[in-house]
Parts: structure tokens; C-alpha cells; sequence
């Protein structure tokens, strides 16, 4: 999976080169191209990432609970 983000990824950032470089070239299609890539970016680079970092639950040090809240509280009045 992490190989396969990082080649979706890379894809993205050649894809946005390719766009710039068309825009400065003034390329009838250059909007196309960089609206492709933002399209890209959304609902293919985006799901995979965040499929990845969320599946094995690493996620949860993350979450505010009540016994979090009241850990928090302690140490601040201390």
C-alpha cells in the first residue's frame, strides 16, 4: 500500500509539472490538464492516503475522550 501511495503520488506531481508548464506555454488544453490533476488529487490521491493512515487505528492517541479531558484538567490545575 505505502508503495503504491508513493507512485500515485508522484504521478500527481508530474501530472501538476506537466500543467504548469503548459499554462506557460499557453497550451489550449493547459486548464484541462491542471483541473484533470486537482481532480486527481481528490478522489484518488486523498482515499488512499487516508485509508492508510486510518486503517490500523493509529488515529485513536488522537481522539479527546472524557478520561483524556480529565487527565488534561488535572494536569492543568496542578
Amino acid at each position: 500500500m505505502k508503495l503504491v501511495l508513493k507512485i500515485v503520488f508522484i504521478i500527481f506531481i508530474l501530472w501538476m509539472c506537466i500543467g504548469l508548464f503548459l499554462l506557460k506555454t499557453e497550451h489550449p488544453k493547459a486548464e484541462i490538464v491542471m483541473g484533470l490533476g486537482v481532480f486527481y488529487l481528490s478522489f484518488l490521491l486523498m482515499p488512499i492516503f487516508i485509508y492508510y493512515i486510518y486503517k490500523d487505528g493509529k488515529y485513536k492517541k488522537y481522539q479527546l475522550n472524557d478520561e483524556k479531558l480529565k487527565e488534561l484538567m488535572k494536569n492543568k490545575d496542578s
